[in-house]
């Protein structure tokens, strides 16, 4: 890369990536940019193309795998834009570039939706929710990352999705043109926000009011019962694999699989499978990516072996070789 290459927001060389994920692995990168509004991440996005260099956008970390060593190229990472806005029935402007004392004043039965840039947390989300006494994002609770990556692959589960109260997303298109997307125009579906290579900066959520101890008691409820089945407190990237066809598997999710094809507790290095939870791996401490890979590999082979199911990754993982 090109050491005189001006960028147009904070730039960092040789960055380590590691305490940049959930799972808590991964190498370095040979740039690390940080823009802390929509207009810098257009810039970047827009900067790292025209150098000609690979580049790659990180959000919380999560559903991610970086492999160790260099990476090429650029990675954006979003986690300085966190911006959550109360959005009226009318403002004035880009409601995505409110101040906190512009915009007109909404009326407050009418006041039940959210503006967030992609580098706003999901649990931060939750919380401002909770704390307007509006519902519709208790399912989230206890889910890691970023809006920006939780739009991209519909984070949720059978709690409830992210698209599920989404009204629209604001995308960077290949040529750095900035334009929104209403839910109707994605069609999003299981694990995927049907984006494309489109780049999310941001997304208006549409909520519904209701009583605070109501919303308080669900989150709460839902969060005991993830505990009590899935690791949710230890360094993971979330789900390794998406749920099978139904018809395929008989109704078993991918963690069953697992767990029946004798899966879980497998270990390899500082990596193992979780003995809660077969479809997560936890990085006991020190893992490598090179053993959360092959871990991978082998319980894909175990379950197609056992069952003749083929289990699809969820979980993206970065490569050093560009």
């Amino acid at each position: 890369m090109n050491s005189s290459t001006t960028w147009p927001c904070a730039a960092l060389a040789n960055a380590s990536l590691s305490s940049r994920t959930t799972l808590k692995i991964g190498g370095e990168v040979e740039v690390l940019l940080e823009p802390t509004d929509p207009e810098e991440l257009r810039l970047a996005w827009m900067a790292a193309h025209e150098a000609g260099v690979p580049v790659r956008l990180l959000g919380g970390g999560a559903n991610l795998l970086i492999e160790d060593g260099v990476l090429p190229g650029v990675v954006i990472a979003t986690a300085r834009m966190r911006r959550i806005f109360r959005l009226g029935d009318r403002w004035e402007g880009d409601p995505y570039m409110l101040d906190e004392e512009g915009g007109a004043e909404p009326a407050p039965e009418k006041t039940t939706g959210l503006v967030a840039w992609c580098g706003a947390t999901l649990p931060a989300l939750v919380r401002t929710a909770y704390d307007l006494g509006w519902t519709g994002l208790e399912g989230l609770i206890g889910v890691p990352g970023h809006l920006g990556g939780g739009v991209r692959m519909n984070a949720g589960g059978k709690w409830g999705e992210l698209w599920d109260v989404i009204e629209s997303v604001r995308v960077i298109g290949k040529g750095g043109e900035v334009f929104d997307l209403d839910r109707k125009d994605c069609s999003p579906s299981y694990r995927n926000g049907n984006l494309g290579d489109q780049i999310v900066t941001g997304a208006v959520l549409r909520l519904e009011p209701a009583p605070k101890p109501e919303v308080f008691e669900r989150m709460k409820a839902y969060l005991a019962e993830k505990k009590a089945a899935q690791p949710v407190t230890e360094s993971s990237s979330g789900c390794i694999f998406k749920n099978p066809d139904p018809e395929l598997s008989e109704g078993r999710s991918a963690g069953l699989l697992v767990e029946q094809a004798g899966a879980k507790g497998l270990t390899r290095g500082g990596a193992i499978v979780s003995p809660l939870h077969g479809n997560f791996i936890l990085n006991r401490g020190g893992a490598k990516a090179a053993d959360v890979l092959g871990l991978i590999d082998e319980v894909v082979e175990r379950v197609a072996d056992k069952t003749g199911i083929p289990l699809e990754r969820e979980v993206e993982i970065w490569r050093n070789e560009g």
